[in-house]
């Protein structure tokens, strides 16, 4: 069994930021990509930012400049700081993470978060 477990979300005003962190357990051969997604109310959930093994990022337009993520393998953990928040960032935020599992037969697998609710005031 493989567990993506979120922490970080919370109410801020405009213009601060927070820090979420999602941490995988459970079987796990290898972590590929993991990313954050979120979903407003109403809306589709979408892709926030992505990071590949080797470190590679790519962001949503709309968060570029404010939103940094990373991830710290040896730990099996991906982070999202967000600064300079705004109304529209309101949202879920989910973490999912592409992993490898299942010695000696390796599965690739797609895994999603519980979602953690990131409200933002004006």
């Amino acid at each position: 069994q493989v567990q993506l477990v979120e922490f970080g979300g919370g109410l801020v005003q405009a213009g601060g930021s927070l820090r979420l962190s999602c941490a995988a357990s459970g079987s796990i051969f290898s972590i590929n990509a993991m990313g954050w997604y979120r979903q407003a109310p109403g809306k589709q959930r979408e892709l926030v930012a992505a990071i590949t093994s080797d470190g590679s990022t790519n962001y949503a337009d709309s968060v570029k400049g404010r939103f940094t993520i990373s991830r710290d393998n040896a730990k099996k953990t991906v982070y999202l700081q967000m600064n300079s928040l705004k109304p529209e960032d309101t949202a879920v935020y989910y973490c999912n993470a592409h992993i490898t599992i299942g010695l000696p037969t390796l599965q690739l697998n797609e895994y999603w978060g519980q979602g953690t609710r990131v409200t933002v005031s004006s």
